[in-house]
């Protein structure tokens, strides 16, 4: 966890200069227990916004990696390629970043976070979704998903 920490310091340290306006500056400056609590996602918590497409996945993942595996309904943005597509995001939705654990997922959300989207991190990662969409509940969640479509 500490490991984690020191990476989104030294990343907003690195993106303060990028950022003209210093909006990672005013997250990090104004990070409490609060902002701690509201940048996480569970996987629970997600399936249910997905459900009511609230809630935009993004696979964080290298490319191969997602045609691997994948989990829908998500789509891929390689944490390199962010900033050049973040016209991808859906910024009226609550923005969920994932990759197997979480530490890209983490930079991710607080590259997001600069920029001014309403983003979060997968605290269980995609393994941890993966788990919980098993059996019935997969099949639940598209029956779900496609009556929200529909």
């Amino acid at each position: 966890m500490k490991l984690i920490m020191v990476v989104i310091l030294v990343l907003g340290i690195c993106l303060i200069g990028y950022s003209s306006d210093n909006k990672i500056e005013k997250y990090v400056t104004g990070f409490d227990y609060i902002a701690r609590k509201e940048m996480k996602m569970s996987s629970k918590a997600l399936i249910m916004l997905l459900k009511t497409e609230k809630a935009q996945l993004i696979d964080i993942r290298f490319s191969e990696e997602y045609l691997t595996w994948k989990v829908s309904p998500s789509i891929n943005i390689p944490l390199n390629e962010l900033p050049k597509r973040l016209s991808e995001i859906d910024q009226d939705k609550i923005v969920v970043t994932a990759c197997p654990h979480k530490d890209r997922a983490i930079i991710a959300m607080v590259y997001l976070r600069s920029k001014g989207i309403n983003a979060k991190y997968l605290t269980d990662g995609l393994l941890g979704l993966a788990e919980n969409l098993r059996g019935d509940s997969a099949r639940e969640f598209i029956n779900g998903l496609k009556k929200s479509s529909n």
